[in-house]
């Protein structure tokens, strides 16, 4: 029995080394002011948000929903009809990065995109000032299922190995069930600022 298992692992490692092989990464630039398409906004009076979407990764858009220095953003495909994808922020105030790293699978040739990371700035409470940066990790939502939500945050503040922790989230966003799996949270020198998702 012993032989059969030694025998076994190598090749249950080369499948794991060949599964880890289709996941590669791909970058892409975001900026709200250039890239962004307002498709709603607040009128006179009605306080400040905006409703925008943004070019992502090779067809695959991101939405950035924005109201009152805090941002929600989606990426993929959000939901059809009138629905609107859950709001997911930090409850400070808070702005997205410049780059956007999209995790991809490889393995039927074409790459998918089923995540996204993503670093936030956000503001601590009692110095406006200083910012703790935050890499959001976020499930990709496909054409077919457009179902895409949070499901990490990694501290990147004080943290070096957070780019890491962050695509070892990612690459387990395709199994995450959005609004019932609970999102894993990595902190660094500081905490994860608390962090809400509203249907």
């Amino acid at each position: 029995m012993r032989k059969l298992l030694a025998a076994a692992l190598p090749i249950v490692l080369l499948n794991a080394a060949a599964a880890r092989a289709d996941i590669t990464s791909a970058y892409t630039d975001f900026d709200a002011d250039k890239a962004c398409t307002v498709f709603s906004k607040a009128a006179d009076g009605d306080g400040d948000w905006a409703d925008m979407v943004c070019g992502g990764w090779r067809g695959y858009p991101v939405f950035l929903y924005y109201d009152d220095a805090r941002e929600s953003l989606f990426y993929g495909f959000p939901p059809a009809g009138d629905l609107a994808p859950a709001w997911e922020s930090f409850d400070a105030f808070n702005a997205s990065g410049p780059k956007i790293e999209w995790r991809l699978d490889d393995a039927g040739g074409a790459p998918v995109p089923f995540a996204a990371i993503h670093r936030r700035f956000v503001s601590v409470a009692d110095d406006a000032d200083r910012k703790v940066e935050v890499l959001v990790v976020s499930k990709v939502a496909q054409p077919a299922d457009r179902d895409g939500c949070v499901v990490g945050l990694v501290a990147a503040t004080g943290n070096p190995d957070a780019n890491a922790q962050a695509r070892r989230i990612a690459d387990k966003a395709r199994s995450f069930v959005c609004g019932t799996d609970e999102r894993a949270v990595a902190k660094g020198s500081v905490e994860v600022p608390s962090f809400t998702r509203a249907e």
